[in-house]
């Protein structure tokens, strides 16, 4: 009896949810702007009340799942008995609406997450930050109840067996990538709100900076986990062997992902040197508007991609709307309040500050560029002036020598001083990073593949530098103090942050140029018996069979592989086709590896015994993930520095200050 009543539970929560955000969106704002502390402090077991009814909702919906109750219409559309238990779990998220539903439980637990981690704030911060908060997931809450209410019904009329999960999506892939991309990408919500709170309260000081700035880097480090995951997941389901298309869903992740960085980069300024604070708020509402807009991208219909969601115009234009609240309503609350707090400090420029604003306009100008290419067909098309298509040729012409360029600034900045610092200085210190970088990079393709090539060159130029003058730095640091021990000790987790983050961003680039300009690639016809040599190695397949699976039959080819007349390994890529949806599916054999991955991919039957493969060799192809891993790790160890654990005194100090301050207003 439960079970059938599960669907209308999960319905019930959501409506609580959504009275939850609306109070958690009025009431503390309301007692910021009345000096009521009561209804101030409303704000933190508001969010936990939403975070509980939007899980309760959740798990409804994936109970509904695992019971195969399929008068459920979500479920009917996106499960079936056949599929295996642990898709059935990650069906809940494989489509539009219980993947509003995901965004929405993580806007949740989010603001839960503040409201549970922010002892050190003032009670009239945490308030607002709270209530923008609950602003937000309303909008969202909103969305999901009038447009896209996951627990709709199919009754009395409702299938004996589901539609199944679009094979696409039955990987592991879709397990971590989406969940880590909606962490990134809510995450910048915190930001935001914490922009807006800064500038209802008139108080965008260091202190605001240091609250502001942890939540922007975990926010920034699980985005970059979800791109990478997105990337991969791309490189081995699909079949293609690339794993970057310049697709307008994946620019609309990249998107945020550029202004957030500049954001880290202010955030950094705005706390050392009390500059650039109306700046940085303006990325921050910058930075959420274009995780907003990628969700009106992905589900508003206006694009085709196998990434979207949906293409329901209803859908497109309610989100529309929200974009245009968010954006108009917060560009309003800057205009009106940014000035009144604006802060003008001094810098040569010939200074780290300098550099840094150099470095956060160039990543304005790339943001700027991807989102031109993405928006500009779409314009057209609306428009009625015709279709065009933006592809590689356009973004990779202009987001290269962009890279490149933010490289050289980024190599300068650590060694520059604040305020200030002598060119001789700089020069002398950086002189030989440059130089070895140049020599290295330009000598290391003839050694690598025979011939000189000004792209792989460049390229490996750009990385050198940024690690070299990494090195230089960090020797110095080492060098001045009293012992290599010390040194060391004496370095903080963000400088440490810092290094790893940026030796990420170098470890990506070797991996795209090598890659992109060594790759090798063959269509083949094999069967069994016949062979092939791609790169050095030879791929003979051995035999061809079929084996069922749970929910499809595919036929396997075995094949092995040898190099120099020698049996290294054997892999096993398939053609699957599944049953409920009847649809053809790839799956890969990979051999990974540090330094290369061979790929092979099932093609078509071609009827007489032989079938379709496409054989690749893709070297230095992990170095790509494993920079972006690499990037991750350093914004998660600036999180952790100890200024941002020194928390104990200061929260005593601002309930003080806080409790003073409402006296004060009451007498």
């Amino acid at each position: 009896m439960l079970s059938k009543i599960i669907p209308e539970l999960g319905h019930f929560a959501l409506i609580l949810a959504l009275l939850m955000a609306l109070f958690q969106a009025l009431v503390p704002m309301a007692g910021t702007l009345t000096r009521r502390p009561l209804w101030m402090a409303f704000a933190r077991p508001l969010a936990g009340g939403q975070f509980l009814f939007l899980a309760i909702a959740y798990l409804c919906l994936t109970a509904s799942f695992l019971l195969d109750d399929f008068s459920v219409a979500y479920v009917a559309n996106n499960s079936n008995s056949m599929l295996p238990w642990y898709y059935k779990t990650t069906a809940v998220w494989g489509s539009h609406e219980g993947s509003v539903l995901l965004w929405s439980l993580i806007l949740g637990g989010w603001g839960f997450a503040v409201s549970q981690f922010s002892s050190q704030l003032p009670r009239d911060m945490v308030a607002r930050v709270l209530s923008v908060m609950g602003m937000v997931c309303s909008g969202f809450l909103l969305f999901v109840l009038v447009t896209s209410n996951p627990f709709e019904r199919l009754l009395p009329n409702m299938p004996q067996d589901g539609a199944d999960l679009n094979p696409l999506l039955q990987d592991f892939g879709l397990v971590i990538h989406p969940p880590m991309l909606y962490m990134g990408y809510v995450g910048f919500s915190v930001v935001f709100a914490f922009a807006i709170a800064g500038l209802l309260g008139g108080r965008l000081d260091a202190a605001w900076t240091r609250w502001a700035r942890p939540w922007t880097n975990v926010a920034w480090a699980f985005l970059t986990v979800g791109i990478a995951l997105g990337s991969w997941w791309a490189y081995y389901e699909l079949g293609w062997g690339g794993w970057w298309f310049w697709d307008p869903v994946e620019n609309a992740s990249l998107l945020p992902w550029l202004s957030g960085t500049a954001l880290i980069h202010s955030l950094a300024v705005t706390e050392k040197r009390g500059s650039f604070r109306s700046w940085t708020v303006l990325l921050a509402i910058i930075t959420f508007s274009l995780s907003l807009l990628g969700t009106f991208l992905v589900r508003s219909g206006v694009l085709t991609s196998v990434h979207a969601f949906a293409n329901d115009p209803a859908r497109g234009t309610f989100i529309l709307v929200l974009l245009g609240l968010t954006v108009g309503l917060s560009l309003l609350v800057f205009a009106l309040r940014a000035p009144r707090m604006s802060h003008s400090v001094g810098f040569n420029w010939l200074s780290r500050d300098a550099l840094l604003l150099v470095n956060n306009i160039l990543l304005v100008i790339m943001t700027v560029t991807v989102l031109l290419g993405t928006l500009y067909p779409l314009l057209l098309d609306a428009l009625g002036l015709g279709k065009i298509s933006v592809g590689p040729p356009y973004f990779n012409a202009l987001f290269v020598p962009l890279t490149v360029l933010l490289c050289v600034f980024m190599g300068l900045g650590p060694l520059a001083r604040w305020k200030q610092t002598s060119g001789r200085e700089l020069f002398k210190r950086l002189a030989a990073a440059g130089v070895a970088a140049l020599v290295i990079g330009m000598v290391a393709p003839l050694l690598y593949g025979g011939e000189w090539d000004l792209w792989v060159s460049l390229g490996l130029v750009t990385a050198l530098w940024l690690v070299l003058s990494l090195a230089r730095d960090l020797f110095d640091k080492l060098r001045n103090a009293s012992s290599p021990g010390a040194g060391v000790k004496r370095l903080s987790l963000a400088y440490w942050g810092m290094v790893v983050g940026h030796l990420g961003l170098a470890v990506t680039i070797v991996g795209v140029t090598m890659v992109s300009n060594y790759n090798v690639e063959r269509n083949i016809r094999l069967a069994p018996g016949e062979s092939a040599e791609i790169a050095g190695y030879t791929f003979a397949m051995q035999e061809l069979r079929e084996r069922r699976g749970p929910n499809f039959i595919a036929d396997t080819a075995t094949i092995a592989v040898s190099r120099d007349g020698e049996h290294r390994f054997t892999m096993y890529p398939e053609k699957r086709f599944y049953l409920a949806r009847g649809m053809p599916m790839t799956d890969v054999a990979l051999r990974p590896g540090l330094l290369r991955d061979l790929y092979v991919a099932m093609g078509e039957d071609l009827g007489d015994g032989s079938w379709a493969m496409r054989v690749q060799f893709k070297p230095f192809v992990r170095w790509l993930w494993l920079g972006a891993l690499l990037m991750a790790v350093g914004g998660v160890l600036a999180v952790v520095d100890r200024r941002y654990r020194r928390v104990k005194r200061r929260a005593e100090q601002a309930r003080t200050a806080d409790a003073a301050g409402l006296e004060g207003a009451r007498a």
